[in-house]
């Protein structure tokens, strides 16, 4: 099975179908047992069954604005476009109105992504040749401009919350990943730490929700233990956690990141990043508004290719502890499932 920065390529799917329940369903049950060379050859069998899938659905329209000449009245008149019509002798009437259009943002993301793809040397040509079938039902819409797709604005409702895991596909192969060239082409670069880290962080919260539940998973803010009378609290950062796990009366905090080097070396000696231990420790003792211990944290790395990687802990003087961890994600799932199942163990220790 090939990786892609150390990661077998059927793991990444494995993560996203945590990351995304979409992809557990029985269109997309066929992926997990083809063996992939390259991943954007995945992202293309991903995009293939859900845009498949969705056409089936109906795509996503929404109301645009238009105007246009007509010989009767819609919508309201454009009094500006009609006064130009009459001064050229002509009975048509200017009209604005509002129509229902598959020519949207949403659509326009899918098409801009399946334009990179058929560029793209690391896709199939089997794949192609079923990705230019696929373009023929968008038609109709027009690709968007890359650099133009603002992400954190788009919003999902029950009108279109089938897109959300296809966008996100759309999202990892567009943002981030593409650079222009000097004739203003673009070519592909490799996944970066910042998608994989946002990967790897929602596929851990997703597999303990799933398979964990009396752990209570969850993406949770740690309020500041002050005395919120004599303190500035609204200048203060927001600590928010990206998995939190209790076990009665006891706190596990997780903090996962995923880096191309996971240890920093200095001085001719490997040791955790410092902004890391600093903000896991700050979690720990926040949370922990008894002072009793009860608050346990950990730093949970992604391994890649590296042949150091953290392993360890630190106890506290008030009885809180600190893990080290790093996640083998080059191996069998069976086994990266029994190495988070450990994990979740130290909830309750």
């Amino acid at each position: 099975m090939t990786t892609d920065k150390g990661i077998l390529i059927r793991n990444i799917y494995y993560m996203l179908a945590y990351a995304f329940q979409e992809l557990r369903h029985n269109n997309y049950v066929e992926i997990e047992g083809e063996d992939f060379k390259e991943i954007y050859d995945l992202f293309a069998e991903i995009l293939i069954k859900g845009i498949s899938f969705q056409l089936k659905q109906g795509l996503h329209r929404e109301y645009v604005g238009r105007q246009e000449s007509m010989p009767s009245i819609r919508g309201k008149i454009a009094m500006a476009g009609t006064m130009s019509l009459r001064t050229k002798r002509s009975n048509l009437v200017a009209c604005d109105f509002d129509e229902l259009s598959e020519d949207n943002i949403f659509n326009r993301i899918i098409v801009t992504t399946l334009n990179v793809l058929l560029r793209h040397s690391d896709v199939k040509k089997e794949k192609k040749g079923r990705l230019k079938k696929l373009m023929l039902f968008f038609s109709n819409v027009k690709p968007v401009s890359i650099n133009a797709i603002h992400w954190n604005t788009l919003r999902f409702d029950r009108n279109n919350r089938s897109y959300r895991m296809l966008l996100y596909v759309c999202y990892f192969i567009l943002d981030g990943m593409l650079m222009t060239t000097e004739n203003g082409h673009y070519k592909m670069r490799e996944l970066s730490d910042e998608h994989m880290n946002r990967l790897f962080e929602r596929f851990v919260l997703e597999y303990y929700r799933k398979h964990h539940p009396t752990y209570m998973a969850r993406a949770e803010q740690v309020k500041w233990n002050i005395d919120r009378e004599l303190s500035t609290e609204s200048i203060l950062p927001i600590m928010k956690t990206d998995i939190m796990l209790t076990f009665g009366a006891r706190t596990l905090i997780i903090d996962t990141k995923y880096y191309g080097r996971t240890m920093q070396l200095q001085f001719d000696k490997y040791s955790i990043h410092s902004n890391n231990l600093y903000q896991i420790h700050t979690y720990v003792t926040e949370h922990d508004t008894q002072r009793n211990g009860s608050v346990d944290g950990m730093l949970l790395y992604a391994k890649t290719q590296e042949s150091i990687t953290p392993d360890g802990q630190m106890k506290m003087v008030a009885g809180n502890t600190i893990y080290f961890r790093t996640l083998d994600l080059n191996q069998d799932f069976k086994m990266i499932s029994r190495q988070l199942d450990s994990l979740a163990l130290l909830t309750n220790s």
